[in-house]
């Protein structure tokens, strides 16, 4: 039987691909292609098109054997959700509808929902705990959360189990430099830095030097792709193992700044890399770092490459040999 990956010619989509591929799970590929890239999907099954579509969703479930889906297809852009909140609706909720109606039809009842640590907003704990209030400040976060509330009522209902993983930002690149980070427009810290170091960029913004951390930057939670890749099938052998619902959260267990990621950044590619301090934006939390002890203790995840290093020398490695993406 076939693991179906929305999205999965994505970021993190096309490294848990590779991951499941890996361990010799049969693998089918949902995307629009409107984001993720055909030349990131390393094998399995790539049927394009959009999980709104009926005719192709049925063509989908009724030409393979699926046994439990991955779901990562999505927006994610937050200044974007702000302005065009009705298209984050639409392509982070009704898609996800459309999806689950498919497999109550088809009678696939398991699912991994690729959450965020957005659905907190402004954190009352760090490091977040999966039982802090869930009060999202932008509509990306907001459908987040519409989506793990509409799992549990159609767990209740229809007994689809789920697993929904929160987190911050994925980085990094497989480690065998076959698959990376390729977004339009780039909105992400480390890619961005690393354009600098490409010459793509004259320098790196820095939104505020006088928070109330060690160095006056902004802390954040970095994961490897591939350790969050880890993470999804995880989830799903817990589902398999115990057919039980859940809620984790994924992170470092400790931030970096902005300072501290350029300056590793400095030494992996050996550029000057400069920075210039711009004013902060608003709604920026000085400090965003998630608990990731319920996902040690009951999915047995374990983060292999958390170390600020290695992530940045495996981005670097990707984007030196890549220097315009998939170019697809």
């Amino acid at each position: 039987m076939a693991i179906l990956v929305s999205g999965g010619a994505g970021y993190i989509g096309s490294h848990t691909v590779k991951q499941l591929l890996d361990r010799g799970e049969e693998v089918v590929v949902v995307d629009n292609l409107q984001k993720g890239h055909a030349g990131a999907v390393l094998g399995g099954k790539l049927m394009i098109g959009d999980l709104r579509d009926s005719a192709f969703m049925d063509t989908v479930f009724e030409e393979n054997e699926i046994e439990a889906v991955i779901q990562f297809a999505a927006d994610s852009l937050v200044g974007e959700s702000v302005v065009e909140p009705l298209k984050y609706y639409q392509n982070n909720v009704v898609s996800t509808l459309c999806l689950i109606e498919k497999m109550k039809k088809f009678g696939v009842d398991k699912i991994v929902f690729s959450s965020t640590a957005a659905t907190y907003g402004e954190p009352k704990n760090i490091p977040i705990l999966e039982s802090d209030p869930t009060i999202p400040t932008n509509p990306y976060g907001e459908t987040k959360l519409s989506v793990e509330k509409a799992l549990r009522w159609m767990a209740e209902a229809y007994g689809i189990k789920y697993t929904a993983l929160r987190y911050f930002n994925a980085a990094g690149a497989h480690m065998s430099g076959a698959i990376g980070e390729d977004h339009s427009p780039e909105s992400h810290l480390i890619p961005i830095i690393l354009q600098v170091a490409l010459g793509q960029r004259e320098h790196i913004g820095i939104f505020g030097d006088d928070y109330p951390t060690e160095d006056g930057t902004c802390i954040r939670d970095y994961i490897h792709v591939t350790d969050l890749a880890d993470a999804h099938i995880l989830a799903l052998d817990k589902m398999r193992r115990d057919n039980t619902s859940g809620i984790y959260n994924l992170g470092n267990g400790k931030g970096f700044s902005v300072k501290e990621v350029i300056e590793v950044a400095r030494r992996v590619t050996g550029h000057p890399i400069p920075e210039k301090v711009e004013p902060r934006r608003a709604g920026d939390p000085a400090v965003l770092v998630a608990s990731s002890e319920k996902a040690q203790k009951e999915l047995s995840w374990q983060p292999q490459f958390n170390d600020l290093e290695t992530i940045i020398t495996t981005a670097w490695n990707w984007h030196k040999e890549h220097p315009r993406g998939f170019e697809d």
